[in-house]
């Protein structure tokens, strides 16, 4: 047997020390490693990629809006992270929320449903003198009382916009359900009604269509069905959507980004919120919904088992397919010839990268479409800060109102530009018959 004397372990001595002092320094390495990998802290700061034609109205939307050449500077130590972005946006909404004064509208709709908005008058004049009333659809399962509708309504208020803002059937709380449906993926009868009641209720105010998420879907499908829900709309704005929704749930089953975790989440949200009206959908006599399909709801972990058990069957969608095709935008986005704005980030852990193929394309093809990508921002959250604590206002807030703005001065100092280019934009679809696959 081998035994070490003290002169042996003499020779290690001073050894150990500086051993576990590299392991230490290793250790350390590997965590900051981890940090800046995780917190994306070595990617820089750029302004959008835009990608639009060179047109008259391109060129003055440039000049006019700064926001689409400057930097975006997020956070320093998080706000590069796609994930905490995403995260801060899904646990707080904003930092500091303002509680704007609005009045709750009521609509009954011809199946029985009532539909509910919000109406938030302007705080003062805008800056063209002009009566304009934003009407804004939220993403999935919100109201007008969400923290990011509520601070971006109050800095809409500010600038002289009237704001109207759609609550999804069925999201608000302590609200029964009056008919056997809630709001689905692309469904736009309640978002109808709520701008013909603003078109009636204000016959002299123009309007501005803002959607957030899958209320950025419902918002370019509404504007795409009818050309005549183009009257009177001076702009559309879209925020964060993922455009094809078959292709949407596909990624959503994947694990890069963590994406099938977020769909887990999102899930288990929307199943509470359905089953939180579960009397009023197997009550009422006209029903598509019946225990066997909340059986399978108790049982969904993912968006795609909610939306075929349940959601698809609001409208009697044969399948999920045929739910997905015509629930989706994409098939009627390019038919929409008022100046459209679409906003995503490279970073939105929801929407995958080639998802982003179809407003790119959009904007290649159709001279009124601005497809404006930031690098960083989440999934709607695009928050600004020094280094830890993030500003009140976010980017995208100020984005689009810079944007509206820009548009109103535009359509109100070129009318017969504006008009000569809608009539161009009308002939080129009518010439062209542009589609979209995605």
């Amino acid at each position: 047997m081998t035994t070490l004397d003290n002169g042996d372990l003499n020779t290690f001595g001073p050894e150990l020390p500086a051993m576990f002092d590299g392991m230490k320094l290793a250790a350390v390495a590997t965590i900051l490693y981890v940090i800046v990998r995780c917190l994306n802290l070595k990617s820089t700061t750029e302004p959008p990629e835009i990608t639009y034609q060179d047109t008259p109205l391109g060129r003055y939307l440039l000049k006019s809006c700064p926001l689409l050449t400057k930097e975006y500077i997020p956070p320093l130590l998080w706000g590069k992270s796609g994930h905490l972005q995403t995260a801060l946006y899904g646990k707080m909404g904003r930092v500091n929320t303002p509680t704007p004064c609005g009045v709750r509208k009521f609509l009954s709709m011809p199946d029985g449903a009532t539909a509910t908005f919000d109406l938030f008058e302007a705080l003062g004049d805008h800056s063209t003198g002009d009566d304009i009333t934003m009407v804004i659809c939220p993403g999935i399962g919100n109201h007008s009382e969400k923290n990011y509708i509520r601070t971006f309504v109050d800095h809409s208020q500010r600038q002289g916009y009237r704001c109207a803002v759609l609550n999804h059937l069925g999201a608000l709380p302590n609200m029964d359900l009056t008919s056997p449906r809630m709001f689905t993926y692309g469904c736009t009868w309640e978002y109808a009604a709520m701008v013909s009641y603003v078109k009636e209720a204000f016959p002299q105010t123009a309007l501005v269509v803002v959607g957030f998420s899958l209320g950025g879907n419902i918002v370019c499908k509404f504007l795409g069905e009818n050309r005549s829900n183009q009257d009177r709309v001076l702009c559309c704005v879209s925020v964060c959507q993922g455009y094809n929704a078959l292709r949407a749930q596909e990624t959503f089953l994947q694990w890069d980004q963590c994406r099938r975790l977020y769909n887990f989440v999102l899930a288990d949200n929307m199943k509470k919120l359905i089953l939180s009206h579960r009397s009023s959908l197997l009550g009422l006599n006209s029903s598509n919904i019946g225990d066997a399909d909340l059986e399978r709801l108790y049982a969904a972990t993912s968006l795609t088992q909610i939306d075929d058990s349940i959601m698809r069957k609001f409208h009697g969608y044969s399948s999920l397919k045929e739910y997905y095709e015509q629930e989706s935008c994409v098939h009627y986005i390019h038919n929409v010839t008022v100046p459209l704005l679409l906003v995503n980030s490279a970073d939105d852990p929801l929407v995958h990268q080639s998802l982003l193929a179809i407003p790119r394309t959009l904007a290649e093809k159709m001279p009124n479409v601005i497809f404006a990508l930031t690098q960083h921002g989440g999934h709607l959250g695009f928050f600004e800060g020094a280094v830890l604590f993030p500003q009140p206002l976010t980017w995208i807030d100020k984005f689009i109102v810079e944007y509206t703005d820009a548009i109103c001065h535009w359509e109100k100092n070129q009318p017969a530009c504006q008009k000569s280019s809608r009539q161009d934009m009308n002939s080129y679809l009518q010439r062209t018959g542009v589609t979209l696959s995605g």
